[in-house]
């Protein structure tokens, strides 16, 4: 393990490092999941280990009689020797293969497990996977202490009592920096995600999580949405937040019994508490941002399967097949809003499968088939003819939220990470209940629902009309070859490369400046495309209001890969595209509308890194010669670096001409702007990016807040920040 970590966690970089976090906390899941144990907290420590406690049965502490050892040795260091991979002890469980415990501890510095159970308190230590013992210093634990490896046997320690009926484990270790460059560097924000997925898809288990490196960088809210009805928080907090709670530096063994420790966190500061009442219909409620068009339906069964496994001969100690029957129990939530992405979240036994698997295929088939046979049954009201072409699957799901979880005994993955599910039969199980319970729902003859649906069909056919009408404008905008005409507008000044990778698009605010651009720019491969103004708000338009606005369409027309779901980035015709605005109010205002365009309807451009944000300055320095000084043109960016650069030079005696500020772009010469704007060697870009799962809904949410149609959330957020906003900033 040790020496091919990535065939066991992915990789070794923090995507690993994480991993094995899952791995520890996924055992307390699973022990919740059978019903055993409420409470599962997790402690980032300042040391830079972390700490995973939980409430369930604990450890076996018995010796295993075929291998003479205790069971947490046996869990913590040998291959396949997991409950779940036996396949006696839990029903359904996220992990099977019985190797995630003993990989973490294998690929830690330091491993200090304890275990509740019996009435007593027994712990153990590992270095590297080897079990002996540290002798730590009144400091605390440390990694680096002295250890003494076991010889002849291994002793599991006893070091305490507990109340009778108390059980738990603790595992605290620190990541071995001979396998992760650093292994210090939990994401938080991760881990913040993690925990509240997994309080909703377990309604009833309360989960922590405490970050000892800095306490004051918590935030108050632990759902990051405030008012949340899903989350219910101890400690007196309005519903939706977190309370304030953990103080740091409060190690496992500063007092004995999880129960203990769980009811000691939940009144400190700086701990975040994630606890819902609610199950998926909750989570999709959470994940959705946009406005509804059907409720959040609930979609729940089962099926049966049979399956051959290798079972263990007791008698003859050899693998022998055995058929067995399998149930797989369904749950899905799912609601359709007026948006146009689409969020699937799915899970199995509680671990998510962020690459899908037969679960979430079975699913996407379910809705289609249901959502096809609908339309065509009602298509003379929705007024869809043969000529408009096939409802996709992409139409359907335009706009929907869902989250598809089974549970489902010994499940196949396609690897130890866990991210597809590969068992088949289960495919056809979703399949039916989404097609059984979805077409109730559908053909329902309760006025709201057969209102929903209805609105539902309108909306799936909108989004044909739309995808078709998206194809010809991709059809019309394939980039111009020496045999063919252009069609492209009239106002782009397009370069002269036919390469992609080094060609750039300035997208430029105003005539005025496109004229100066002009004289600017390297016509061999900088293209322009002046716009008029302030575009269209994508946020609130739909697409095809969006297609026939002029601007909008001029742009996706000039990027040439198409719109939504049809974008195609190997189609795009320029390598970079680069918002070039003035730098005012105004200014900021048209790039924040043209990165709501991207971000809605070019998004694989952002996520390839190819758009950008132009850096022009806002004052212009004309320092005089000054003995074998020679003249020379300062350019600062604000204010604040006007200021220190006028300061410095008065200091060094040197005199210049009042600074000029520049309005716009159109107000400096071409020279200046090729030397500070456009020119490669000279300019500073701004790359837009997305960051990670978690940060790209916080884009989301922002995005909605400042751009959505929702007027109070937006007025609420002006209210709260109007304190903070220097009035002199204001250009009016």
């Amino acid at each position: 393990m040790r020496k091919r970590p990535g065939m066991y966690i992915g990789s070794t970089d923090q995507r690993g490092l994480m991993h094995c976090v899952w791995e520890i906390i996924d055992n307390g899941v699973d022990e919740a999941l059978e019903g055993y144990g409420d409470r599962i907290a997790v402690v980032v420590h300042a040391d830079g280990s972390i700490e995973v406690r939980d409430t369930g049965r604990g450890v076996p502490v018995d010796v295993e009689p075929s291998s003479g050892l205790t069971g947490v040795e046996l869990v913590y260091t040998k291959l396949h020797a997991g409950g779940k991979f036996g396949g006696g002890s839990y029903g359904s469980a996220g992990g099977l293969h019985g190797v995630g415990a003993s990989v973490v501890n294998a690929l830690s510095a330091r491993m200090d497990v304890e275990v509740d159970r019996g009435g007593k308190t027994y712990a153990m230590s590992f270095r590297r996977g080897v079990p002996g013992v540290f002798t730590d210093t009144a400091a605390g634990p440390t990694p680096d202490a002295p250890f003494a490896e076991y010889t002849e046997a291994s002793q599991l320690r006893v070091i305490g009592k507990v109340r009778r009926g108390v059980t738990g484990t603790r595992v605290r270790y620190w990541a071995d920096p001979e396998i992760f460059p650093a292994p210090a560097q939990y994401d938080i924000a991760a881990l913040r995600a993690r925990l509240r997925q997994t309080s909703f898809l377990l309604p009833g288990l309360t989960l922590t999580l405490t970050d000892e490196r800095n306490p004051e960088a918590i935030a108050t809210t632990a759902s990051g949405v405030a008012g949340d009805p899903a989350l219910s928080v101890k400690g007196g907090a309005s519903p939706g937040r977190a309370t304030r709670a953990d103080k740091a530096g409060k190690s496992a063994s500063s007092a004995r019994g999880a129960n203990d420790l769980f009811t000691a966190d939940a009144e400190e500061e700086g701990t975040e508490v994630f606890h819902a009442e609610g199950g998926t219909a909750d989570f999709v409620d959470f994940l959705a941002t946009d406005g509804s068009v059907t409720d959040t339906f609930r979609l729940t069964g089962e099926g049966t399967y049979t399956e051959t496994v290798q079972q263990l001969d007791k008698r003859t100690g050899h693998l022998r097949p055995t058929e067995v029957e399998r149930t797989c129990t369904v749950d899905v939530a799912l609601r359709w809003g007026i948006g146009y992405d689409t969020t699937e979240r799915s899970f199995v036994n509680i671990i998510a499968t962020p690459m899908g698997g037969t679960h979430l295929t079975g699913f996407e088939q379910a809705v289609t088939k249901v959502l096809r046979k609908q339309i065509d049954a009602n298509s003379r009201a929705l007024k869809v003819t043969s000529r408009d072409g096939r409802i996709e699957k992409d139409d359907i799901l335009a706009g929907l939220t869902a989250v598809i979880t089974v549970r489902v005994p010994e499940p196949q993955f396609e690897g130890q990470t866990k991210e597809v599910l590969g068992t088949a039969p289960v495919r056809q199980i979703v399949a039916k209940v989404v097609e059984k319970e979805l077409t109730a729902l559908l053909t329902s003859s309760k006025r709201d629902l057969k209102t929903q649906s209805r609105a539902l069909q309108e909306k799936i056919v909108g989004e044909m009309r739309a995808r078709v009408s998206a194809r010809m404008h991709k059809e019309i905008t394939r980039r111009k070859t020496a045999l063919e005409t252009s069609t492209l507008p009239a106002k782009l000044a397009d370069c002269r490369s036919d390469d992609v990778a080094s060609s750039e698009l300035f997208i430029v605010e105003g005539d005025s400046a496109l004229g100066t651009a002009k004289n600017a720019r390297n016509s061999e491969f900088q293209a322009l495309l002046p716009i008029r103004g302030k575009i269209l708000n994508v946020q609130k338009a739909s697409q095809a209001d969006m297609l026939r606005n002029a601007e909008c369409s001029a742009i996706i027309q000039v990027v040439g890969a198409g719109s939504g779901r049809t974008f195609d980035l190997d189609a795009a015709r320029y390598g970079k595209v680069i918002l070039m605005t003035d730098a005012d109010v105004d200014g900021a205002h048209i790039r924040t509308l043209l990165l709501t365009l991207f971000f809605r309807y070019m998004r694989p451009m952002i996520e390839a890194g190819r758009v950008f944000a132009a850096v022009p300055p806002l004052h212009r320095i004309e320092v005089s010669a000054q003995g074998r000084r020679k003249r020379e043109v300062i350019y600062t960016y604000s204010d604040e670096e006007l200021v220190t650069t006028l300061r410095k030079l008065e200091k060094q005696g040197r005199s210049f001409k009042e600074p000029q500020r520049y309005k716009g772009l159109g107000e400096m010469d071409a020279h200046q702007l090729a030397e500070t704007t456009m020119e490669p060697e000279h300019r500073t870009l701004r790359r837009i990016t997305l960051g990670d799962e978690a940060e790209l809904l916080e884009a989301e949410n922002v995005f909605e807040l400042l751009m959505g149609s929702s007027v109070e959330p937006r007025r609420d957020f002006i209210i709260e920040g109007a304190a903070e906003v220097d009035r002199e900033r204001i250009d009016a």
